[in-house]
């Protein structure tokens, strides 16, 4: 297996410049996962990296091999399709072995790398079925067993569960972290869903408009988002924003207030800060509480009681909408006032440029 360097790589269709200067190194046998909204290059780099897509600038290097110009056929790669892409006539065993066979690999041998997959897979027993008689997600197995049996250098999935419905989804997730960990492969994987995201990589890519906006391992960008954009995307529900205006700066902390709030002293990196500011507030809805005189205050508009919690939808004086995550099942009626407290430390200000001013270790007690 090899890792991968890119290096400002670009891709644009005539004056539109989709992809805009990517520099990224993916480890040996890492777990890479490309998220963002639609449209935001995801997949196109990932062609860019299969060679279904050509590169207007920059470098791509799969191990120590320049393969910008290289056919994706000698790219030593596999690619995993949104789409099954399987061939209706023929049965599991021929649609895993069909690029085997196509590149003249001696039966014996072919035959051993169709039930060595098939072993991995668990679809021993699918092998002389035909896609018609499989469900989505034994599809989607076959999909993967066509690419494990080439023994590729890279694993590239594009989308690959996006066709199964959320219960299967969940069994593919476990499916595929299972693959990685057996096969020790190195896989870039995309998605547009950060739970899968989430739950799968060992470093996240979080892409927009054709930039990286940050690279990660998933708990770094869920604590310490770079952006606004990030500590938007990831986390689900996603996190609370409101405008703030700072009060005052201390040391390692700014006091803020709001329309939807009392004064409160949250720790930041205070650099450039200063009275007067208009900052954003972020608080993830699992940080917030009930209280009885709580810094914030809202009014209920949906209660989803769901047993193990109770998920709060609330509007704010200033008109915000705020989503809370109470542990277990709350007694709450739309209309009603509830007033919420949260541990400043877990509060993110974000400047006016929209970049987060975590604190430093020492602010935070570390």
């Amino acid at each position: 297996m090899a890792g991968l360097e890119l290096k400002s790589l670009r891709k644009s269709y005539g004056e539109v410049e989709v992809i805009k200067g990517v520099d990224l190194s993916v480890e040996h046998g890492e777990f890479v996962v490309f998220v963002g909204p639609s449209g935001c290059g995801k997949s196109t780099l990932l062609r860019m990296i299969a060679g279904l897509e050509d590169i207007s600038g920059g470098e791509l290097f799969i191990g120590d091999k320049l393969c910008n110009a290289v056919e994706p056929r000698d790219r030593g790669i596999a690619m995993v399709f949104q789409s099954y892409a399987l061939y209706p006539h023929m049965t599991v065993y021929d649609n895993v072995g069909f690029g085997l066979k196509l590149a003249k690999t001696p039966k014996d041998e072919r035959d051993r790398k169709i039930r060595e997959a098939a072993r991995i897979l668990q679809m021993e027993h699918l092998l002389d079925r035909k896609p018609g008689q499989l469900s989505g997600g034994q599809r989607q197995r076959v999909a993967i067993g066509r690419a494990i049996v080439r023994k590729p250098e890279v694993f590239l999935f594009d989308e690959p569960l996006s066709n199964l419905d959320a219960a299967l989804r969940v069994d593919m997730r476990m499916e595929l972290s299972k693959l990685h960990h057996n096969l020790g492969a190195t896989m870039v994987y995309v998605t547009h869903d950060q739970v899968e995201a989430m739950t799968l990589a060992d470093k996240i890519v979080v892409l927009n408009a054709g930039v990286v906006q940050q690279v990660g391992s998933p708990i770094e960008l869920y604590q310490c988002p770079a952006n606004l954009f990030v500590a938007g995307f990831i986390g689900s529900p996603k996190m609370n924003f409101v405008p703030v205006t700072i009060e005052s700066v201390g040391a390692g902390t700014v006091t803020i207030v709001g329309k939807d709030m009392s004064p409160i002293t949250v720790p930041a990196q205070t650099s450039g800060l200063q009275p007067g500011d208009e900052v954003t507030l972020g608080i993830r809805p699992h940080a917030l509480d009930a209280s009885q005189s709580g810094a914030i205050v809202g009014r209920v508009q949906l209660v989803e009681r769901l047993g193990n919690e109770t998920i709060v939808s609330l509007q704010l004086p200033s008109k915000a909408d705020w989503l809370v995550v109470l542990d277990g099942d709350r007694q709450l009626r739309i209309g009603n006032s509830l007033a919420l407290d949260f541990a400043p430390a877990s509060a993110i200000i974000f400047d006016s440029s929209g970049l987060a001013r975590h604190p430093a270790p020492q602010a935070l007690g570390e």
